[in-house]
């Protein structure tokens, strides 16, 4: 059975613990923040020790896993250092998207995973899901011929005030970008636009158009500025020979045959389906502890921090392109 900690006790580090707890591929041994009272409550609540140094909890309870679920500037800064340290003291890590806020930062985490040959993922949970999984089948078995296009929504509704112009861009899209790339592999170049609804601080609505290597075209639409409800999420590739629509993760995926009238359509049962935006989670988390109880290869993980890294350099060229007006590769 592996040996657990998770590090960063706010709502979702506190989901990982009770994930954790639950989990019969893993004990969770301890958890840590750098607030007093966060790192107390968690640990009194979950019934294992707690920190307020994560070196300090490496040394003495020795875990195999981390889970990092930091926050910091731009919901991510915090992610590097955790990370690092987890992973020098021999431990397997899943971080929280998005994987750094830097891309340089987000480079060494993806290299130092791989010079301790351990494993490395980030919380992709988009992906994790019997209807996002079916729709990946239906791409692999060739269903849709030859890809021609993708069109991405994602949006939740968030107000307030944050600490940097792109943080709804950087810390929403991680999601968006693996989808795209999941289903119609890696983006050659990006061209984004955006907009500030009113009283907003930060680019709250943003519409980018991209190109995959494989020469299909896409385009993504994401905000901050919807109220928050049902549905949330929207993907349709389409290809040759018919398309998919994947709506809202685990709820619904359609296969379109562009020779048939007859679709086909997974929905999530009301027995033994995803009950809540949780179960995502769940499911993201027990697939990572079984790769890393099976023995897969760093390389083979299930969204990676390469997979992260990824995500985030396709972000920042959207960024770039926010701010030149032009079109940007994206460097790999």
């Amino acid at each position: 059975m592996l040996r657990v900690c998770v590090i960063g006790l706010g709502p979702i580090g506190n989901l990982h613990s009770r994930i954790y707890s639950e989990d019969d591929l893993c004990e969770l041994v301890g958890v840590c923040d750098i607030i007093e009272e966060r790192a107390r409550a968690a640990g009194e609540r979950f019934g294992v020790p707690w920190f307020l140094s994560a070196q300090d909890m490496l040394d003495k309870l020795k875990p195999d896993v981390v889970s990092v679920a930091t926050g910091g500037f731009e919901y991510a800064s915090d992610h590097y250092e955790p990370t690092i340290q987890s992973l020098r003291a021999g431990c397997h890590v899943l971080c929280e998207k998005p994987i750094h806020n830097e891309i340089d930062k987000a480079e060494e985490m993806v290299r130092v995973a791989r010079e301790e040959n351990r494993c490395f993922g980030v919380n992709f949970n988009h992906r994790f899901t019997n209807a996002a999984r079916l729709a990946k089948q239906w791409v692999d078995e060739g269903r849709l011929g030859h890809i021609l296009f993708c069109n991405m929504s994602l949006w939740i509704g968030k107000p307030g005030l944050f600490d940097s112009p792109y943080f709804h861009i950087k810390a929403l899209n991680p999601h968006s970008a693996d989808l795209m790339r999941y289903y119609c592999g890696d983006i050659a170049s990006i061209q984004c636009f955006a907009t500030r609804a009113p009283g907003r601080n930060i680019w709250s609505t943003a519409s980018f158009n991209v190109q995959f290597q494989s020469g299909a075209v896409g385009h993504l639409t994401s905000s901050y500025d919807l109220a928050r409800g049902h549905p949330m999420e929207r993907c349709e590739v389409a290809g040759t020979k018919g398309r998919f629509v994947l709506e809202d993760m685990w709820r619904e995926v359609t296969l379109y045959p562009a020779d048939d009238l007859v679709k086909s359509v997974y929905t999530n049962p009301v027995f033994g389906g995803f009950r809540d935006f949780d179960d995502t989670f769940r499911d993201r988390l027990h697939k990572f502890l079984q790769q890393v109880s099976g023995g897969v290869p760093p390389s083979e993980i299930d969204g990676s921090g390469e997979d992260g890294l990824i995500a985030q350099k396709v972000i920042q060229a959207g960024i770039e392109s926010l701010e030149s007006g032009r079109v940007v590769t994206v460097c790999y």
